[in-house]
């Protein structure tokens, strides 16, 4: 299953890790994509959206969401310096995503699609997309059970902040162990 997410670094990408990035085999099957500020960014006439330098856009072939989102940190850390701190969902979704989000089967949110009250598609560039919280809020009104956060997203946020909260900080094995931590 393919799993579309977006991993939060802590500073945006510089030339030298764009580099470093570009170069790495890991890398270089452009699953994982990342946006570079422009060289001189005063010299533009807008402001640089900071969001899109501090998101690597990912879409990762994996069983499991948390599995997708493991596997595109190991990469990320690959390149000296890319630290990810936290993980997100895109706000528009494919049919497709949204039956792996919502726990649907997508035969069954296909034919759901069709009723009376599903959203209206909001972007079509090839590809019809939804807005993902008009979808969860019809699915949830005809009685479905969707998460407000799917379960292996708040696991991955957690867990990249923690990771990134203990990075260089002098805590006790015996104070990890009493929260529930691996000490290694």
């Amino acid at each position: 299953m393919e799993w579309n997410f977006g991993v939060l670094l802590k500073q945006p990408v510089t030339h030298e890790q764009a580099d470093a990035f570009d170069h790495c085999d890991a890398l270089a099957d452009g699953a994982i994509s990342y946006t570079l500020a422009p060289d001189a960014p005063d010299a533009h006439p807008h402001a640089v959206d900071p969001v899109p330098l501090h998101t690597l856009n990912c879409d990762i072939e994996a069983p499991t969401l948390l599995d997708a989102v493991a596997e595109a940190v190991r990469r990320i850390r690959l390149v000296d310096g890319l630290r990810a701190v936290g993980v997100s969902l895109p706000a528009t979704v494919t049919l497709d995503e949204a039956a792996q989000r919502s726990g649907l089967g997508a035969r069954a949110l296909g034919a759901l699609s069709r009723e009376p009250g599903f959203p209206d598609p909001v972007a079509v560039e090839g590809t019809v997309f939804y807005d993902w919280d008009r979808v969860a809020a019809f699915l949830r009104d005809i009685g479905e059970s969707v998460p407000d956060v799917p379960r292996d997203l708040a696991i991955a946020e957690h867990a990249l902040r923690l990771a990134d909260a203990l990075d260089g900080a002098e805590v006790q094995p015996g104070l990890l162990k009493a929260l529930g931590l691996p000490t290694t």
